[in-house]
């Protein structure tokens, strides 16, 4: 007996349903991918920032005591 229109019809939009599901998944899965990446690409800007002001503050204070000891 051959299946009712309604039927192919809803049997299409379930599976057309199923596949969109499975391209946000990916999409997501694909984001979350990238959200971890930014995050240890800002850990390691943080990390040389620090060592940047580090190295600028010892070079003020080296500078700054340098003069006040020649005198």
């Amino acid at each position: 007996m051959p299946a009712n229109p309604i039927e192919i019809r809803m049997a299409r939009l379930e599976g057309a349903y199923e596949q969109v599901s499975q391209r946000l998944m990916h999409i997501d899965s694909r984001f979350d991918g990238l959200d971890r990446k930014i995050d240890a690409l800002d850990a390691k800007i943080d990390q040389r920032f620090m060592w940047t002001v580090g190295v600028v503050v010892t070079t003020c204070l080296t500078t700054i005591a340098s003069i006040y000891l020649h005198h």
